[in-house]
């Protein structure tokens, strides 16, 4: 399974460079600053968890440890909705996507929480 997850990993951090040179080569010009940033924030927060997925794989590489799984998988759907939902509100310009990023927040808190305790719990 450590596999799949550094390789989601590895996607996730390429789309994540994909997304912040789209952003700032293609859409500057289009976007308002503030829809920018929101754009933006949700690369950075996409990488950060990619390379947060990276050291799940490696950690499972060591260590077998559902709690360390399940983080990797709320890392997963946290990017999903944080980064989903800010790209989406960037580009749509519909603001309830707004509603939709405190979700995807919980869901990196959760998986933060799960990392760490699968790690203290692993022997």
């Amino acid at each position: 399974m450590e596999r799949v997850v550094g390789a989601l990993g590895a996607i996730s951090a390429f789309l994540a460079v994909l997304g912040g040179a789209f952003g700032a080569h293609a859409l500057r010009a289009r976007l308002t600053p503030d829809l920018l940033a929101v754009f933006e924030t949700g690369a950075r927060y996409q990488m950060y968890h990619a390379l947060a997925l990276l050291f799940v794989a490696w950690t499972l590489s060591r260590w077998t440890s559902a709690w360390l799984l399940g983080g990797a998988w709320l890392f997963v759907i946290g990017t999903l909705l944080f980064s989903g939902s800010l790209y989406l509100l960037a580009l749509t310009g519909a603001r309830w996507w707004g509603a939709v990023t405190p979700l995807g927040g919980v869901c990196f808190l959760a998986g933060w929480v799960c990392v760490a305790w699968g790690l203290l719990r692993t022997p």
